[in-house]
């Protein structure tokens, strides 16, 4: 077995290029925990937001100089190569994937967690490439739609951000519960959300999506590009406008609109649900690839040393879906 691994370490806040290599000794894992050959693991727009320390309130969180933990990296697959003496759960050679949490590190070639943790086995017909990115859009968005927003056969749901990871998970979702869709992207991704099953398509560069004339039961802001004051006119009566980014504005449309109001702003931080909330509502989307439902939209694929390179194309703001490294 390989005794040292493969990651990369977060010396400070900032750009792609605070992200350094780094060998570290593979950890033996002790009685409760699995030990994983990491196969793929996701970059994500959140993993930049968390390099870059953003917002800057999330630093009494993450830690107030540079990330607490020091890797990068949450969403992953790959193959359990050993197992603690009171593992029950899992066994060696079973197919996994999972989230890191805040203990980071999944941008890696091994990674060492408790069998507890938001850890599935993986199923034989999804990928490892598609499994880790499940944890990030696509569980985001289906929290946002089901549990937050609890949307409803009929429901008008507008979508801002409909080829990100979370905007294209979200259309699938939207459309398996019996929403009439909208979504905004550019023009070249237009033929992505409507092959998606988008219901119309909305071109941000040459149209205002929210304001069209049309209203909706909810609003899902993806990408933290909008706030409720804009949003609001085009909300129903008891609409509500989420967003998985927090600022303080949002924050502060929380509380205000908890307080008042028919219309809501919402947001959830999906990823610090309970283990056993993401293993429930990972199954749910598992069920809904079954029935062809739902299929993660993948764009880039990098070697795991072309990290740097893989942040800086997600943070063009180009990406269509999901980029992961192996």
């Amino acid at each position: 077995m390989e005794t040292t691994l493969n990651a990369w370490d977060v010396t400070r806040y900032g750009g792609p290029d605070v992200l350094n290599p780094v060998l570290r000794p593979v950890p033996t894992p002790n009685a409760n925990q699995i030990l994983i050959r990491i196969r793929a693991s996701a970059v994500s727009r959140a993993d930049g937001l968390m390099r870059a320390g953003q917002p800057k309130f999330a630093r009494l969180f993450l830690g107030l100089k540079r990330p607490r933990s020091g890797l990068s990296g949450t969403c992953f697959s790959g193959d359990i190569v050993a197992v603690g003496d009171d593992v029950t759960e899992f066994r060696v050679g079973d197919a996994v994937f999972g989230e890191a949490g805040l203990q980071f590190g999944a941008n890696a070639t091994h990674i060492c967690l408790d069998q507890a943790g938001s850890l599935l086995k993986k199923p034989a017909g999804v990928t490892y490439e598609e499994a880790a990115t499940l944890f990030d859009g696509a569980m985001t968005s289906w929290h946002f739609l089901t549990r937050i927003a609890k949307v409803q056969p009929g429901d008008d749901v507008l979508i801002l951000g409909g080829s990100g990871s979370l905007g294209t998970a979200a259309i699938q979702f939207a459309k398996a519960l019996g929403a009439s869709v909208t979504a905004s992207a550019s023009t070249q991704n237009a033929e992505l959300l409507r092959f998606l099953g988008v219901d119309q398509v909305v071109d941000y560069h040459s149209e205002d999506p929210l304001k069209r004339g049309f209203s909706y039961d909810v609003i899902f802001d993806t990408l933290g590009v909008s706030s409720f004051g804009a949003a609001k006119p085009a909300l129903k009566k008891r609409g509500q406008f989420i967003c998985p980014v927090l600022g303080l504005k949002l924050l502060h449309d929380m509380i205000l609109t908890g307080l008042c109001g028919s219309k809501k702003a919402k947001f959830a931080a999906a990823g610090m649900s309970k283990p056993a909330v993401h293993r429930e509502e990972l199954t749910e989307v598992l069920e809904l690839m079954t029935k062809n439902a739902f299929s993660p939209v993948m764009d880039r694929t990098y070697p795991l040393a072309d990290l740097v390179e893989a942040h800086r194309y997600v943070e063009t703001g180009r990406k269509r879906g999901n980029v992961v490294v192996v």
